[in-house]
């Protein structure tokens, strides 16, 4: 025996690693669930992989991973914003009326609707900071106020060009072409790229974006080690309502129109892609990659069974499923 450690040099014999299933699958199965869903709706509907679809897949994610873009923020320090959606809706509005019925310009309309989104981050941050309100308690509340709020300011109704006003003329004010282009291909991808690359880059390469993860890791920690926790908690939520408001201005861009809770059903689909987004390799925490990832496995699920003509009322069931067993799999992990 002796003789064998001086033939080792002392050193220790190599630990053989046991492989992990759980752990394999915790990192890559929501990749292979996607490459899995490819090739199975590929091979009942070969159109499913036809350029043209993968193209119009990415444009149906893009609303919904710059909205769970703002989730994710949110997260890293340990919050939850439930506002997103009503705070897209209300930038929706917003935008729309700012052409329609007081005929301004692309600039002007952007501008209103971020701003208006800006005092909802800044309520929220108000509440939760400084009154120190359970995070989801806070943005439940103001998902009822905004919705609210939208709901008085267009007086319930579908704002468009030359719609009806309630003293019976025709909105004289039109829509900009230029403010039309940003939902059309490509550039409603490009916006969707260019927030999920500057989110990665700000979260996983600045100081300001680790601080945010230190926060959402041990908050008592950040603040004993000089970071100024509620600094950083105001900035998430300010950033979480600018992307749903960016998430807005696009839906408008896209459909034209300001509907009623227009921004509502964006609101569950974010959730998923953000927890989701915890397991993709391996990351266990929110991340704009993984939130990513998220989207485009809600993306290919909501195409395929659209191919496969399940009627769309079981289409909740499945994103259900879907959020149900990511949520299990991240808290099971953390435990």
């Amino acid at each position: 025996m002796e003789a064998k450690v001086k033939a080792n040099n002392g050193a220790l014999p190599p630990v053989k690693k046991s492989f992990n299933l759980f752990s394999f699958l915790y990192k890559y199965g929501t990749i292979l669930t996607i490459v899995a869903l490819i090739v199975i709706f590929s091979l009942v509907n070969p159109d499913f992989i036809q350029g043209s679809n993968i193209v119009n897949i990415l444009r149906s994610i893009s609303i919904v991973t710059i909205i769970a873009i703002g989730i994710t923020i949110s997260l890293s320090v340990d919050g939850f914003d439930l506002s997103v959606g009503s705070v897209a809706s209300l930038s929706n509005a917003i935008v729309i009326s700012m052409f329609v019925w007081f005929s301004q310009n692309t600039l002007v309309a952007v501008i209103s609707a971020i701003a208006a989104s800006l005092v909802v981050g800044a309520f929220n941050s108000f509440m939760i900071v400084k009154l120190r309100i359970p995070d989801m308690l806070t943005t439940l509340a103001t998902m009822f106020i905004i919705q609210g709020t939208a709901l008085t300011y267009t007086k319930g109704a579908t704002l468009s060009q030359n719609m009806v006003m309630p003293d019976g003329s025709m909105a004289a004010g039109m829509i900009s072409p230029f403010f039309a282009k940003i939902g059309e291909v490509p550039w409603i991808i490009v916006i969707m790229a260019v927030a999920v690359v500057l989110v990665h880059i700000f979260l996983n390469y600045t100081k300001h974006g680790r601080y945010m993860y230190v926060i959402g890791g041990n908050k008592e920690a950040a603040r004993l080690s000089g970071i100024p926790v509620n600094t950083y908690k105001v900035a998430a939520y300010l950033l979480s309502a600018l992307f749903a408001s960016i998430g807005g201005i696009v839906l408008a861009s896209r459909v034209m129109t300001s509907e009623i809770n227009s921004g509502a059903p964006y609101l569950m689909d974010s959730v998923a892609a953000a927890f989701i987004g915890f397991s993709v390799l391996g990351s266990g925490k929110p991340n704009a990659f993984g939130t990513f990832i998220g989207a485009v496995l809600i993306g290919i699920l909501q195409n395929g069974l659209v191919m496969l003509s399940v009627p769309y009322y079981s289409m909740d069931i499945v994103k259900g499923g879907v959020l149900a067993f990511a949520l299990a799999i991240t808290y099971y992990k953390q435990k």
